[in-house]
């Protein structure tokens, strides 16, 4: 993707401050939802280094990875997965608990979500600290996945979550602010 096309991007994340609490800078997605022309080239800079993967599952994080990686899955001919906050899924699940900064969260997928031998895209709208995505990975490794990697829309650079991840997954981030 073209440096005017990034910078197009990014000048439509909108910065929240003080949400959801005082001192966040919240990393607004939806004026990017509510473009075609900026979804299509969230997309395109999302699936980039994944179109060749031979990708079988996505796995979309609760909340906001549902919404671009549930178009994902359609450029790629592979299925969708969600991975959520504990209770929120009706099936049998797998768990996967990690570490917060002030405790802990749990995350499910269904048990029958993730088949031996799937190549699995984990996606989120953006990468903090990077826990939930570690669990995520735990998760999909555990139901006899293979993760192929890991795209974001936006790092946070500054929380350096990127090296809470395995080092034999690739991450594909396409802003880092």
């Amino acid at each position: 993707m073209n440096a005017t096309a990034l910078e197009t991007l990014k000048q439509a994340i909108r910065t929240v401050p003080d949400f959801p609490e005082p001192g966040i800078q919240f990393k607004d997605i939806t004026p990017v939802l509510g473009h075609p022309e900026l979804l299509r080239l969230a997309i395109e800079a999302l699936l980039e280094p994944f179109q060749d993967q031979e990708i079988t599952k996505v796995v979309g994080i609760e909340s906001r990875g549902f919404i671009l990686g549930g178009m994902l899955p359609h450029h790629l001919d592979a299925g969708f997965v969600p991975v959520r906050k504990k209770g929120k899924l009706p099936y049998q699940t797998l768990a996967e608990s990690y570490q917060l900064e002030y405790g802990t969260d749990t995350i499910e997928m269904h048990i029958d979500a993730i088949e031996p031998g799937d190549r699995v895209l984990i996606h989120d709208d953006v990468i903090a600290t990077g826990g939930t995505a570690e669990a995520t990975i735990r998760l999909v490794e555990r139901a006899g996945g293979e993760v192929v990697g890991c795209a974001f829309l936006i790092e946070l650079t500054g929380l350096q979550g990127r090296k809470r991840l395995p080092a034999h997954v690739p991450v594909h981030t396409v802003l880092q602010l």
